[in-house]
Protein backbone atom coordinates (compact mmCIF):
# COMPACT_ATOMS: atom_id res chain seq x y z
CA UNK A 1 0.00 0.00 0.00
CA UNK A 2 1.36 3.52 -0.71
CA UNK A 3 0.26 7.03 0.38
CA UNK A 4 0.72 10.53 -1.05
CA UNK A 5 0.24 13.19 1.24
CA UNK A 6 0.80 16.78 1.29
CA UNK A 7 0.69 17.86 5.02
CA UNK A 8 2.77 16.09 7.78
CA UNK A 9 3.28 16.60 11.16
CA UNK A 10 6.20 15.45 13.39
CA UNK A 11 6.04 14.77 16.53
CA UNK A 12 9.27 15.23 18.70
CA UNK A 13 12.36 17.49 18.38
CA UNK A 14 14.99 14.98 19.49
CA UNK A 15 17.55 13.41 17.09
CA UNK A 16 14.78 11.23 15.20
CA UNK A 17 12.30 14.19 14.71
CA UNK A 18 15.47 15.84 13.69
CA UNK A 19 15.96 13.71 10.75
CA UNK A 20 12.64 12.83 9.84
CA UNK A 21 12.71 16.47 9.20
CA UNK A 22 15.20 16.94 6.83
CA UNK A 23 14.46 14.02 5.09
CA UNK A 24 11.16 15.25 4.67
CA UNK A 25 12.19 18.60 3.69
CA UNK A 26 14.62 17.46 1.10
CA UNK A 27 11.90 15.65 -0.96
CA UNK A 28 10.63 18.91 -1.81
CA UNK A 29 7.09 18.02 -2.61
CA UNK A 30 5.16 18.86 1.39
CA UNK A 31 3.13 22.03 1.34
CA UNK A 32 3.26 21.74 5.12
CA UNK A 33 5.64 20.22 7.80
CA UNK A 34 5.12 20.70 11.56
CA UNK A 35 7.42 19.68 13.96
CA UNK A 36 5.91 19.90 17.70
CA UNK A 37 7.92 18.94 20.82
CA UNK A 38 7.11 19.26 24.73
CA UNK A 39 10.27 21.04 25.58
CA UNK A 40 11.47 24.72 24.83
CA UNK A 41 14.60 23.81 22.94
CA UNK A 42 15.47 20.95 20.32
CA UNK A 43 17.10 17.66 21.17
CA UNK A 44 15.05 15.49 22.73
CA UNK A 45 16.25 13.39 25.32
CA UNK A 46 19.62 15.04 25.22
CA UNK A 47 18.27 17.57 27.13
CA UNK A 48 19.54 18.05 30.66
CA UNK A 49 16.82 18.79 32.91
CA UNK A 50 18.34 19.04 36.68
CA UNK A 51 15.93 21.56 37.52
CA UNK A 52 12.88 19.31 36.86
CA UNK A 53 11.97 16.75 39.87
CA UNK A 54 13.22 14.11 39.28
CA UNK A 55 11.26 10.89 41.09
CA UNK A 56 8.17 8.44 39.82
CA UNK A 57 4.96 9.92 41.42
CA UNK A 58 3.13 6.88 42.23
CA UNK A 59 5.18 3.66 41.63
CA UNK A 60 1.61 1.97 41.98
CA UNK A 61 0.02 3.82 38.71
CA UNK A 62 3.58 2.97 37.18
CA UNK A 63 3.14 -0.56 37.60
CA UNK A 64 -0.97 -0.81 36.72
CA UNK A 65 -0.15 0.97 33.64
CA UNK A 66 -2.25 4.00 34.79
CA UNK A 67 0.99 6.13 34.47
CA UNK A 68 1.45 9.36 31.80
CA UNK A 69 -2.50 8.74 30.77
CA UNK A 70 -3.99 11.74 28.80
CA UNK A 71 -5.04 14.81 30.24
CA UNK A 72 -8.59 16.57 30.16
CA UNK A 73 -8.45 18.60 27.05
CA UNK A 74 -11.19 21.91 25.94
CA UNK A 75 -14.22 21.16 24.45
CA UNK A 76 -14.16 24.13 22.18
CA UNK A 77 -10.76 25.48 20.16
CA UNK A 78 -8.91 27.71 20.50
CA UNK A 79 -9.21 27.97 24.38
CA UNK A 80 -6.69 29.12 27.26
CA UNK A 81 -6.92 27.07 30.19
CA UNK A 82 -5.32 28.02 33.71
CA UNK A 83 -2.02 26.11 34.64
CA UNK A 84 -3.19 22.59 37.04
CA UNK A 85 -1.52 19.87 38.67
CA UNK A 86 -3.01 17.18 36.03
CA UNK A 87 -1.63 18.74 32.77
CA UNK A 88 1.60 21.21 33.73
CA UNK A 89 3.17 19.08 36.20
CA UNK A 90 6.41 17.83 35.01
CA UNK A 91 6.52 14.95 37.00
CA UNK A 92 3.28 13.98 36.26
CA UNK A 93 4.10 13.87 32.88
CA UNK A 94 7.51 12.57 32.66
CA UNK A 95 8.81 15.20 31.00
CA UNK A 96 12.48 14.93 32.61
CA UNK A 97 14.67 13.56 30.97
CA UNK A 98 17.47 10.79 31.66
CA UNK A 99 20.21 12.88 31.42
CA UNK A 100 22.60 12.74 34.22
CA UNK A 101 25.70 15.02 34.99
CA UNK A 102 28.61 13.34 33.17
CA UNK A 103 26.16 11.42 30.32
CA UNK A 104 28.16 10.82 27.19
CA UNK A 105 27.16 9.04 23.88
CA UNK A 106 28.75 5.34 24.07
CA UNK A 107 28.86 4.95 20.18
CA UNK A 108 31.88 5.40 18.08
CA UNK A 109 30.93 8.72 16.05
CA UNK A 110 31.49 7.61 12.46
CA UNK A 111 28.16 4.91 12.89
CA UNK A 112 25.97 6.93 15.43
CA UNK A 113 26.09 10.49 13.64
CA UNK A 114 23.63 10.75 10.36
CA UNK A 115 25.47 10.09 6.90
CA UNK A 116 25.95 13.96 6.21
CA UNK A 117 26.17 15.48 9.50
CA UNK A 118 28.98 14.33 11.64
CA UNK A 119 29.54 14.81 15.21
CA UNK A 120 31.73 17.99 16.51
CA UNK A 121 35.19 16.88 17.71
CA UNK A 122 35.05 18.11 20.96
CA UNK A 123 35.73 16.45 23.70
CA UNK A 124 35.16 16.93 27.62
CA UNK A 125 37.30 17.74 30.19
CA UNK A 126 36.00 14.05 31.51
CA UNK A 127 36.71 12.22 28.30
CA UNK A 128 39.76 14.14 27.62
CA UNK A 129 41.33 12.96 31.19
CA UNK A 130 40.27 9.86 30.82
CA UNK A 131 40.38 8.31 27.56
CA UNK A 132 42.29 10.61 25.54
CA UNK A 133 42.55 12.98 22.51
CA UNK A 134 41.30 10.32 20.38
CA UNK A 135 38.67 9.19 22.25
CA UNK A 136 34.80 8.42 20.74
CA UNK A 137 32.56 9.69 23.37
CA UNK A 138 30.33 12.57 23.12
CA UNK A 139 29.04 15.01 25.95
CA UNK A 140 25.22 15.37 26.02
CA UNK A 141 25.41 18.47 25.45
CA UNK A 142 27.46 17.96 22.12
CA UNK A 143 24.44 15.99 21.21
CA UNK A 144 21.87 18.46 21.73
CA UNK A 145 23.60 21.17 20.10
CA UNK A 146 24.42 18.65 16.87
CA UNK A 147 20.41 17.95 17.02
CA UNK A 148 19.59 21.47 17.43
CA UNK A 149 21.69 22.77 14.33
CA UNK A 150 20.13 19.67 12.30
CA UNK A 151 17.36 22.22 12.72
CA UNK A 152 18.76 25.37 12.33
CA UNK A 153 21.33 24.74 9.31
CA UNK A 154 18.88 24.56 6.13
CA UNK A 155 15.84 26.99 8.24
CA UNK A 156 13.77 24.15 9.32
CA UNK A 157 13.92 25.78 12.70
CA UNK A 158 11.05 27.77 10.57
CA UNK A 159 8.94 24.33 11.04
CA UNK A 160 9.49 23.86 14.68
CA UNK A 161 6.63 24.64 16.90
CA UNK A 162 8.28 24.78 20.67
CA UNK A 163 7.03 24.24 24.09
CA UNK A 164 4.08 22.70 22.63
CA UNK A 165 2.87 18.94 23.70
CA UNK A 166 0.67 17.24 21.10
CA UNK A 167 -2.25 16.44 23.62
CA UNK A 168 -4.19 14.50 21.36
CA UNK A 169 -3.81 12.92 17.53
CA UNK A 170 -7.04 10.91 16.14
CA UNK A 171 -7.27 10.81 12.90
CA UNK A 172 -11.12 11.47 11.22
CA UNK A 173 -12.41 11.53 7.80
CA UNK A 174 -9.00 11.23 6.23
CA UNK A 175 -7.50 13.95 8.35
CA UNK A 176 -4.95 13.64 11.40
CA UNK A 177 -6.51 16.01 13.68
CA UNK A 178 -3.96 17.33 16.45
CA UNK A 179 -5.16 18.85 19.43
CA UNK A 180 -1.89 20.92 20.74
CA UNK A 181 -1.35 22.95 24.13
CA UNK A 182 1.31 25.92 24.52
CA UNK A 183 2.56 26.56 27.47
CA UNK A 184 2.34 30.76 28.16
CA UNK A 185 3.13 32.47 31.52
CA UNK A 186 0.52 31.62 34.04
CA UNK A 187 -1.98 30.22 31.31
CA UNK A 188 -2.18 27.46 28.30
CA UNK A 189 -3.19 27.71 25.11
CA UNK A 190 -5.16 25.21 22.88
CA UNK A 191 -5.86 25.03 19.64
CA UNK A 192 -6.23 22.35 16.62
CA UNK A 193 -4.47 21.63 13.21
CA UNK A 194 -4.97 19.19 10.44
CA UNK A 195 -2.64 16.75 8.66
CA UNK A 196 -2.36 14.15 6.04
CA UNK A 197 0.09 11.87 7.61
CA UNK A 198 1.54 11.47 11.44
CA UNK A 199 5.27 10.95 12.25
CA UNK A 200 5.98 9.98 15.39
CA UNK A 201 9.30 10.83 16.83
CA UNK A 202 8.82 11.60 20.41
CA UNK A 203 10.99 8.29 21.56
CA UNK A 204 10.90 5.74 24.13
CA UNK A 205 13.23 7.00 27.19
CA UNK A 206 10.00 9.21 29.03
CA UNK A 207 8.19 6.13 31.02
CA UNK A 208 10.46 3.52 33.02
CA UNK A 209 9.55 0.34 33.21
CA UNK A 210 10.61 -2.05 37.07
CA UNK A 211 9.59 -5.49 37.27
CA UNK A 212 6.73 -6.45 39.72
CA UNK A 213 8.56 -7.86 42.61
CA UNK A 214 6.53 -8.90 45.52
CA UNK A 215 6.66 -6.32 48.38
CA UNK A 216 7.88 -4.07 45.92
CA UNK A 217 5.06 -1.13 46.48
CA UNK A 218 4.64 -1.69 50.47
CA UNK A 219 8.70 -1.27 50.86
CA UNK A 220 8.12 2.37 48.50
CA UNK A 221 5.62 3.04 50.70
CA UNK A 222 7.69 2.18 53.98
CA UNK A 223 10.85 3.47 52.54
CA UNK A 224 9.94 6.69 50.28
CA UNK A 225 13.32 7.58 48.14
CA UNK A 226 14.84 3.77 48.40
CA UNK A 227 13.53 3.05 45.31
CA UNK A 228 15.26 4.87 42.07
CA UNK A 229 14.94 4.39 38.91
CA UNK A 230 18.34 5.00 36.15
CA UNK A 231 15.86 7.79 34.88
CA UNK A 232 16.42 9.71 37.60
CA UNK A 233 20.10 9.55 38.34
CA UNK A 234 21.66 12.62 38.24
CA UNK A 235 25.12 12.22 40.00
CA UNK A 236 27.43 10.11 41.83
CA UNK A 237 28.01 12.15 44.94
CA UNK A 238 24.07 11.98 45.94
CA UNK A 239 25.26 8.39 47.36
CA UNK A 240 27.92 9.63 49.47
CA UNK A 241 28.19 6.71 52.22
CA UNK A 242 25.27 5.28 51.07
CA UNK A 243 24.96 1.58 50.88
CA UNK A 244 23.52 1.17 47.14
CA UNK A 245 22.30 -2.19 45.16
CA UNK A 246 22.14 -1.60 40.98
CA UNK A 247 19.92 -4.01 39.12
CA UNK A 248 20.38 -4.36 35.54
CA UNK A 249 22.96 -5.31 32.84
CA UNK A 250 23.03 -3.14 30.00
CA UNK A 251 24.92 0.16 29.47
CA UNK A 252 22.96 2.69 31.84
CA UNK A 253 23.41 -0.33 34.84
CA UNK A 254 27.53 0.50 33.92
CA UNK A 255 27.57 3.34 33.98
CA UNK A 256 25.57 3.91 37.63
CA UNK A 257 27.37 1.57 38.94
CA UNK A 258 31.10 3.13 38.42
CA UNK A 259 29.59 6.36 38.95
CA UNK A 260 28.07 5.58 42.70
CA UNK A 261 31.64 3.55 43.07
CA UNK A 262 33.91 6.66 44.37
CA UNK A 263 31.21 7.77 46.89
CA UNK A 264 29.05 4.88 47.74
CA UNK A 265 30.04 2.45 50.82
CA UNK A 266 32.08 -0.44 49.23
CA UNK A 267 31.03 -2.56 48.08
CA UNK A 268 28.32 -1.75 45.84
CA UNK A 269 26.01 -4.13 44.80
CA UNK A 270 25.54 -5.11 40.84
CA UNK A 271 22.72 -7.66 40.95
CA UNK A 272 22.65 -9.27 36.40
CA UNK A 273 19.71 -11.69 36.67
CA UNK A 274 20.52 -13.10 33.31
CA UNK A 275 23.36 -12.33 30.98
CA UNK A 276 24.94 -9.06 30.60
CA UNK A 277 24.74 -6.72 27.33
CA UNK A 278 27.17 -9.46 24.79
CA UNK A 279 29.30 -6.14 24.01
CA UNK A 280 30.92 -5.48 27.00
CA UNK A 281 30.42 -8.99 28.89
CA UNK A 282 30.74 -9.03 33.06
CA UNK A 283 34.04 -6.88 32.62
CA UNK A 284 32.27 -3.35 33.69
CA UNK A 285 31.26 -5.63 37.08
CA UNK A 286 34.64 -7.44 37.72
CA UNK A 287 35.93 -4.86 40.55
CA UNK A 288 36.68 -5.41 43.99
CA UNK A 289 34.47 -2.85 45.28
CA UNK A 290 31.97 -4.27 42.77
CA UNK A 291 29.72 -7.55 44.60
CA UNK A 292 27.57 -8.74 41.83
CA UNK A 293 25.03 -10.94 42.39
CA UNK A 294 23.36 -13.09 39.90
CA UNK A 295 19.80 -13.89 40.93
CA UNK A 296 16.56 -12.93 41.37
CA UNK A 297 14.86 -10.85 43.82
CA UNK A 298 11.61 -13.00 45.42
CA UNK A 299 10.61 -10.28 47.91
CA UNK A 300 11.10 -6.93 48.99
CA UNK A 301 10.32 -6.82 52.95
CA UNK A 302 8.81 -3.27 53.80
CA UNK A 303 9.24 -4.71 57.92
CA UNK A 304 12.47 -5.03 58.11
CA UNK A 305 13.55 -3.58 54.44
CA UNK A 306 15.50 -6.35 53.49
CA UNK A 307 15.84 -7.85 50.47
CA UNK A 308 14.97 -11.56 49.65
CA UNK A 309 16.33 -13.85 47.20
CA UNK A 310 15.84 -16.97 44.88
CA UNK A 311 18.61 -18.99 46.47
CA UNK A 312 17.53 -18.05 49.76
CA UNK A 313 19.73 -15.46 50.78
CA UNK A 314 18.75 -11.71 51.81
CA UNK A 315 20.42 -8.22 51.68
CA UNK A 316 19.76 -5.82 55.00
CA UNK A 317 20.55 -2.23 55.30
CA UNK A 318 20.34 -1.21 51.53
CA UNK A 319 19.70 2.53 51.23
CA UNK A 320 18.81 2.67 47.69
CA UNK A 321 17.82 0.78 45.03
CA UNK A 322 18.55 1.78 41.45
CA UNK A 323 16.67 -0.17 38.79
CA UNK A 324 18.59 -0.20 35.36
CA UNK A 325 15.72 -1.26 34.03
CA UNK A 326 14.95 0.87 31.49
CA UNK A 327 11.67 2.11 29.68
CA UNK A 328 8.53 1.19 27.96
CA UNK A 329 6.27 2.71 25.54
CA UNK A 330 4.14 6.23 26.67
CA UNK A 331 2.04 7.21 23.70
CA UNK A 332 -0.73 8.72 25.69
CA UNK A 333 -1.93 11.61 22.56
CA UNK A 334 -2.23 8.51 20.05
CA UNK A 335 -5.40 6.66 22.43
CA UNK A 336 -5.71 3.57 19.98
CA UNK A 337 -2.03 2.60 19.98
CA UNK A 338 -1.75 3.53 23.70
CA UNK A 339 -4.40 0.53 24.37
CA UNK A 340 -2.51 -1.45 22.31
CA UNK A 341 0.50 -1.14 24.19
CA UNK A 342 -1.08 -1.45 27.47
CA UNK A 343 -2.56 -4.81 26.22
CA UNK A 344 1.03 -5.59 24.39
CA UNK A 345 4.20 -6.96 26.99
CA UNK A 346 5.98 -3.54 26.65
CA UNK A 347 6.06 -3.56 22.93
CA UNK A 348 4.95 -0.96 20.12
CA UNK A 349 1.86 -3.14 18.83
CA UNK A 350 0.87 -3.34 15.12
CA UNK A 351 3.58 -1.78 13.78
CA UNK A 352 5.41 -3.53 10.73
CA UNK A 353 9.56 -3.73 10.68
CA UNK A 354 9.34 -0.68 13.64
CA UNK A 355 8.50 1.66 11.52
CA UNK A 356 5.20 1.68 9.58
CA UNK A 357 1.82 1.12 11.27
CA UNK A 358 0.32 -1.53 9.54
CA UNK A 359 -3.40 -0.79 9.66
CA UNK A 360 -2.78 2.90 8.50
CA UNK A 361 0.43 3.54 6.70
CA UNK A 362 -0.02 7.74 7.34
CA UNK A 363 0.70 6.70 10.78
CA UNK A 364 4.65 5.95 10.98
CA UNK A 365 7.14 5.91 13.45
CA UNK A 366 10.64 6.65 14.31
CA UNK A 367 13.48 6.05 16.90
CA UNK A 368 10.91 3.25 18.57
CA UNK A 369 13.35 0.39 18.48
CA UNK A 370 17.18 -0.42 19.87
CA UNK A 371 19.90 -2.68 19.66
CA UNK A 372 22.73 -0.44 18.30
CA UNK A 373 23.75 2.58 15.57
CA UNK A 374 20.82 4.53 17.49
CA UNK A 375 20.51 7.75 15.49
CA UNK A 376 22.11 5.91 12.24
CA UNK A 377 19.17 3.43 11.76
CA UNK A 378 17.09 6.68 12.75
CA UNK A 379 18.50 8.03 9.48
CA UNK A 380 17.48 5.01 7.05
CA UNK A 381 13.92 5.25 8.84
CA UNK A 382 13.68 8.81 7.72
CA UNK A 383 14.41 8.38 4.25
CA UNK A 384 12.13 5.35 3.57
CA UNK A 385 9.20 7.40 5.98
CA UNK A 386 9.63 10.30 3.51
CA UNK A 387 9.65 8.61 0.29
CA UNK A 388 6.93 6.44 1.75
CA UNK A 389 4.21 9.38 2.83
CA UNK A 390 5.30 11.59 -0.82
CA UNK A 391 4.13 8.09 -2.55
CA UNK A 392 7.76 7.28 -4.32
CA UNK A 393 8.87 4.59 -2.07
CA UNK A 394 8.36 0.92 -3.17
CA UNK A 395 4.42 -0.23 -2.11
CA UNK A 396 4.65 -1.99 1.45
CA UNK A 397 3.19 -5.54 1.58
CA UNK A 398 -0.10 -6.67 1.74
CA UNK A 399 -1.37 -6.37 5.58
CA UNK A 400 -1.55 -9.86 6.04
CA UNK A 401 2.03 -10.07 5.50
CA UNK A 402 2.35 -7.29 7.53
CA UNK A 403 0.38 -9.25 9.83
CA UNK A 404 2.62 -12.01 9.65
CA UNK A 405 5.83 -10.70 10.13
CA UNK A 406 4.33 -9.10 13.57
CA UNK A 407 2.77 -12.38 14.77
CA UNK A 408 6.19 -14.44 14.00
CA UNK A 409 8.39 -11.82 15.82
CA UNK A 410 6.03 -12.00 19.25
CA UNK A 411 6.46 -15.60 18.69
CA UNK A 412 9.77 -15.66 18.51
CA UNK A 413 11.23 -12.45 20.93
CA UNK A 414 7.18 -11.63 23.14
CA UNK A 415 8.57 -8.59 23.67
CA UNK A 416 10.60 -5.92 25.81
CA UNK A 417 13.89 -4.79 24.43
CA UNK A 418 13.94 -8.32 22.63
CA UNK A 419 11.06 -7.24 20.29
CA UNK A 420 12.41 -3.89 18.91
CA UNK A 421 15.54 -4.66 19.14
CA UNK A 422 17.07 -5.07 15.73
CA UNK A 423 20.47 -7.03 17.12
CA UNK A 424 22.03 -9.01 15.36
CA UNK A 425 20.31 -8.76 11.60
CA UNK A 426 21.74 -5.04 11.39
CA UNK A 427 22.35 -5.63 7.97
CA UNK A 428 19.06 -7.31 6.99
CA UNK A 429 17.39 -4.32 8.47
CA UNK A 430 19.24 -1.32 7.02
CA UNK A 431 18.30 -2.69 3.18
CA UNK A 432 14.76 -3.64 3.76
CA UNK A 433 14.70 0.09 4.60
CA UNK A 434 16.91 1.41 1.71
CA UNK A 435 15.46 -0.77 -0.71
CA UNK A 436 11.84 0.50 0.36
CA UNK A 437 13.19 3.65 -0.33
CA UNK A 438 14.78 3.85 -3.38
CA UNK A 439 16.58 6.46 -4.88
CA UNK A 440 15.92 9.72 -4.52
CA UNK A 441 14.13 11.25 -7.28
CA UNK A 442 15.73 13.40 -10.32
CA UNK A 443 15.43 17.06 -9.58
CA UNK A 444 15.50 17.02 -6.03
CA UNK A 445 17.71 17.27 -2.92
CA UNK A 446 16.32 14.01 -1.28
CA UNK A 447 18.95 12.06 0.55
CA UNK A 448 20.32 8.90 -0.82
CA UNK A 449 21.29 6.34 1.58
CA UNK A 450 24.46 4.02 1.12
CA UNK A 451 24.20 0.03 1.23
CA UNK A 452 24.98 -1.26 4.60
CA UNK A 453 28.91 -1.55 5.19
CA UNK A 454 29.75 -4.64 7.24
CA UNK A 455 33.22 -2.72 8.06
CA UNK A 456 30.56 -0.50 10.42
CA UNK A 457 30.55 -3.50 12.50
CA UNK A 458 34.18 -3.59 13.08
CA UNK A 459 33.99 -0.09 13.87
CA UNK A 460 31.53 -1.16 16.77
CA UNK A 461 34.72 -2.04 18.66
CA UNK A 462 36.09 1.63 18.16
CA UNK A 463 33.17 1.78 20.93
CA UNK A 464 34.16 -1.14 23.47
CA UNK A 465 37.57 -1.08 23.84
CA UNK A 466 38.25 2.05 25.30
CA UNK A 467 35.10 1.09 27.46
CA UNK A 468 36.12 -2.16 28.00
CA UNK A 469 39.64 -0.82 28.72
CA UNK A 470 38.55 2.01 31.51
CA UNK A 471 36.91 -0.69 33.06
CA UNK A 472 39.83 -2.77 33.83
CA UNK A 473 41.80 0.19 34.53
CA UNK A 474 39.58 1.39 37.22
CA UNK A 475 39.64 -2.47 38.39
CA UNK A 476 43.62 -2.46 38.06
CA UNK A 477 43.65 0.98 39.71
CA UNK A 478 41.16 -0.36 42.81
CA UNK A 479 43.38 -3.75 42.94
CA UNK A 480 46.16 -1.76 43.71
CA UNK A 481 45.24 0.53 46.65
CA UNK A 482 43.64 -2.24 48.24
CA UNK A 483 47.03 -4.36 47.88
CA UNK A 484 48.81 -0.99 49.32
CA UNK A 485 46.11 -0.99 52.25
CA UNK A 486 46.57 -4.56 52.78
CA UNK A 487 50.74 -4.28 53.15
CA UNK A 488 50.41 -1.11 55.14
CA UNK A 489 48.30 -3.13 57.51
CA UNK A 490 50.46 -6.07 57.70
CA UNK A 491 53.21 -3.31 58.81
CA UNK A 492 50.97 -1.60 61.10
CA UNK A 493 50.30 -4.75 63.40
CA UNK A 494 54.34 -5.64 63.54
Amino acid sequence: MTVKVRRVAVIGAGPAGAIATDALAKEQVFDTIRVFDRRPVAGGTWIHTPHLPAAIPSLSDLLEGKADVPVPIPVQFPAETAKSETVNSHQRRFSDTAQHEHLHSNIIPSIMSYTNEPFPETLSPRVLAKYGPNAPFRHRETIREWVEAIFIRDGYNRFLELSTTVERAEKRDGEWILTLRKENPGRDYWWQERFDALVVASGHYNLPWLPEIPGLLSFDTRFPGRIVHSKHFRNGDQFKNKRVIVIGGSVSAHEIVHEVLPFAQHPVYALVRGEPIPAFGWTPFQHPHISLLRKEITRLDASTGDMHFSDGSNLSGVDHIIFATGYTFSLPYLAHVQDRIQKAYRRLPGVYQHTFDILDPSLTFIGMLGGGFTFRVYEWQAVAVARHLAGRAKALPHIAEQQAWEAQRVAAKRGGKDYYSIAPDYQAFFEFLRDLAGESVAGTTGRSLPKFNPEWLKEWAGMIEPKIKGFEESRRKAEHEEQAKAKRAGRAKL
